[in-house]
């Protein structure tokens, strides 16, 4: 069996594959492949392992062997899905792998905004504390998360995680309803109901028609003026240029970004360019705890492991 692995350096490094190499002792494992070599690399495979790199309705046309392709990732927007299930090639993904790092990286992020870390670290550096008149210095703000209401949007694993983490700092919970839906299950709240309510908005959801520029100039100004929104999902979900303008025009209160709609951003980004303190921009890394990154090449394994084994293990198609 011809097995080929395009992007591997996507994964970090210090992982063990030996799983990996069990089932496919001949793979092929490139650490970058771009996308004029996709084609070449993929022709004769019968299975093929990405995490980013796209296989498109052509790639899929012209590689007449292809019998599975496993994703080290949740998302499946970079296969073309519909060909893959007319031509009968299965599509496996990972699910619930970096629950922890994510919810972790969500609060790391909100405990430094809520409570100034940063601005007081410099404050430090500065001499500033060196010089005061008391023991302690007290030229920022500093807010308890169980004073706040925490609003998720998206309820998958990694909203339920953040949204699980948020109960025991004793925050008030809002699960947002679907966007632009008219229906509101129980226990969940109207999107715009959230917008208004919420002191802090987590993103999970998936990026698609319907969630694309999700986070515009209107919904910024519908927040609280001290709201903090934290992305972790997809960068295409918030408008960046609207975003920036909102937390110079204190439309929101700050701002923690680890996803961007071009990643790498090779040709900027609004937020990139912006260097206000209420804006924390990480790149991409929300997932990326040690843990996590074993966790996905298990699951990668143990997914077309039971594919050879006739069984189903998080078959999308």
């Amino acid at each position: 069996m011809k097995a080929v692995f395009l992007d591997f350096a996507t994964l970090g490094p210090g992982l063990d594959v030996s799983g990996l190499r069990a089932l496919f002792p001949d793979i092929e494992v490139f650490e970058v492949t771009r996308p004029d070599e996709v084609a070449a690399r993929v022709r004769e495979a019968e299975f093929v392992f990405i995490n980013k790199v796209k296989m498109t309705g052509d790639i899929l046309r012209a590689s007449p062997k292809l019998r599975y392709i496993g994703l080290t990732a949740t998302g499946t927007d970079n296969v073309d899905i519909e060909l893959a299930k007319k031509n009968g090639v299965a599509v496996c993904n990972i699910r619930a792998y970096c629950t922890a790092s994510v919810t972790e990286h969500v609060f790391g992020c909100l405990l430094n905004i809520t409570h100034s870390l940063n601005e007081y670290r410099e404050t430090v550096r500065a001499g500033e504390w060196q010089k005061s008149p008391d023991f302690c210095l007290m030229t920022h703000p500093i807010r308890e998360l169980s004073a706040m209401t925490l609003g998720v949007v998206g309820y998958g694993s990694l909203g339920k995680g953040v949204a699980d983490i948020g109960r025991a700092f004793g925050m008030q919970v809002l699960i947002s309803a679907r966007p632009g839906s008219s229906e509101v299950p129980d226990g969940r709240v109207a999107f715009d109901e959230l917008l208004q309510q919420a002191d802090v908005i987590s993103l999970h959801c998936p990026l698609n028609d319907a969630t694309a520029g999700l986070f515009g100039a209107a919904e910024f100004k519908t927040m609280k003026s001290d709201a903090i929104l934290i992305n972790t999902a997809r960068g295409g979900l918030i408008d960046s240029a609207a975003l920036v303008a909102a937390l110079q025009n204190g439309d929101i209160g700050a701002a923690a970004v680890d996803v961007l709609p071009i990643e790498p951003p090779l040709d900027g980004d609004p937020l990139i360019d912006y260097d206000g303190p209420n804006l924390m921009v990480s790149p991409h890394i929300a997932w990326a705890s040690n843990e996590a990154r074993q966790a996905a090449v298990d699951q990668l394994c143990a997914c077309a492991a039971a594919f050879l084994d006739g069984k189903e293990l998080n078959r999308v198609v």
